[in-house]
């Protein structure tokens, strides 16, 4: 009798070499995958008998694998006597009950302490459906309630709390943003995914993205910062411009060897307010100290004239880069008629600097109808002009080239019309607004005064010259 062929049938109850190699590989990537868990888990068969025990088990309860496949229950080393009667019920009650169930039970370790955990059971079904054991994952209480912990706060800040959260991915992309967040960017939650900032920023982009990507690179900064920014409107034009206290987290993958930035979590709260109101209380504690000097230092001159100009001086600093002050002929209740200005000070047209004072030329400035000073004058109040981008606005205008804002405010003292001071600023500065026309009034209030001094006296001097009482340098006769 002939033996059987190597690659004949195999004999019943054998396996090949193939299939022995296969189910060494599958054993082999089982017992791989459940030593990677990051769950602890044990099985049970039918009997109650342990017939798997991962790395994570061995490391919450500190038994090995070893010590653990093979004993029958859990009585006497995992779970105290008094309790294993109903565990073992509970977790092998699973294979009598559809679904999954989760308990929480304090099992021993191996050197007599004991830890509350949380177990989920299913029943292992066999190939005719029919559970042949259960097999539990179960990992510590205080693990488990800071995972939902952390769910739970996530949950909560991508709801409709009162910061802002954007979630921006490695590319600068919003990736994900709560309700508060979409207000503030004036979009929708689900508009603004995957779209470049620019097209959701105007002004401020650049700061924002420079935080993102040092935030990627170096790590969160130490506290939050402020970012000043300018939104786009519907049609992508730019609209209002707020500040957003800002804060940042770089965000890392917990899977990976090293960390790997997954993106950033970016969280702010709009202070515009608080902001702007914080500028102009120092704007106006700074003006107002000002002021105080400028009183101090004008009470020890002795010629009105000096003492307009050093007003002058005084309100430029942090206000505007020139000033020309106009007057008229004579002052008069009011303008009648053409009003004529005749310059009498003015700073430096090349760079900003002092502004001296000057006797008047008698030869009026060649202003142009419509001049802010001249309609200062006629209405007795304030202009404000603007630059309309055109070469020669300011050359037209007799101001230093350059200049794209101006102010005009008349001068004003005893019910009577002086002339008009022109404030001006420069490219690098923002447009006066009403705050600033308010300032420019009590300066030009004060300004008027000296120069109302000034001529007072110089008439004086006059009269008592035609009188005889004093010769012409104002020393008495006789």
């Amino acid at each position: 009798m002939t033996a059987p062929h190597p690659s004949g049938p195999a004999r019943p109850g054998t396996r090949t070499g193939a299939e022995a190699a296969a189910g060494s590989d599958d054993s082999g990537l089982l017992a791989a995958l459940l030593d990677g868990m990051d769950a602890a888990l044990c099985a049970f068969d039918a009997d109650g008998t342990v017939t798997h025990w991962n790395r994570e088990a061995e490391r919450i309860l500190g038994w090995s694998a070893e010590e653990a496949v093979g004993r029958h229950g859990l009585d006497g080393w995992a779970v105290r006597a008094a309790d294993a009667e109903e565990v073992t019920a509970r977790l092998l009650g699973v294979m009598e009950a559809p679904g999954r169930q989760v308990h929480e039970f304090a099992l021993l370790t191996k050197d007599g302490g004991r830890v509350l955990v949380r177990i989920q059971t299913s029943a292992v079904p066999g190939a005719d459906g029919t559970p042949t054991g259960a097999y539990c994952a179960f990992s510590e209480v205080h693990t488990q309630i800071d995972l939902e912990r952390s769910i739970a706060l996530s949950e909560g800040l991508f709801g409709d709390a009162s910061w802002g959260v954007v979630l921006v991915d490695a590319d600068l992309r919003p990736a994900l943003a709560n309700a508060h967040a979409a207000r503030a960017l004036r979009t929708g939650r689900t508009a603004l995914l995957g779209r470049p900032l620019g097209d959701l920023l105007d002004q401020g982009v650049e700061e924002l993205e420079g935080a993102l990507q040092h935030v990627l690179a170096a790590g969160a900064p130490p506290a939050p910062t402020d970012l000043w920014v300018t939104l786009r409107d519907a049609t992508g034009a730019a609209s209002e411009r707020r500040c957003w206290r800002s804060g940042f987290l770089r965000l890392a993958s917990p899977l990976a060897e090293e960390p790997v930035p997954l993106g950033v979590a970016w969280l702010f709260l709009d202070v515009t307010k608080t902001r702007l109101a914080e500028q102009e209380s120092a704007r106006l504690r700074f003006r107002g100290n000002q002021l105080h000097r400028a009183g101090r230092a004008v009470a020890e001159c002795e010629d009105p004239t000096e003492g307009a100009a050093l007003y002058m001086d005084f309100a430029l600093a942090g206000f505007a880069d020139h000033a020309v002050i106009d007057l008229l002929p004579k002052p008069v209740a009011a303008p009648e008629g053409p009003v004529r200005l005749l310059r009498a000070a003015a700073t430096p047209a090349g760079a900003p600097g002092p502004c001296p004072a000057a006797a008047l030329s008698g030869l009026p400035v060649p202003y142009a109808d419509g001049h802010p000073a001249l309609q200062a004058v006629e209405r007795c109040g304030s202009v404000r002009a603007g630059s309309d981008r055109t070469d020669g606005w300011a050359p037209a205008r007799k101001w230093p080239d350059g200049t794209e804002h101006a102010l005009a405010t008349v001068l004003r003292s005893r019910g009577r019309t002086l002339g008009a001071v022109t404030f001006l600023r420069g490219p690098s500065r923002r447009p006066f607004d009403r705050a600033d026309a308010t300032y420019a009034e009590d300066v030009a209030s004060r300004v008027a005064a000296s120069i109302d001094l000034a001529t007072t006296a110089e008439a004086a001097a006059k009269a008592e010259a035609e009188a005889g009482t004093v010769d012409w340098c104002g020393k008495p006769v006789g």
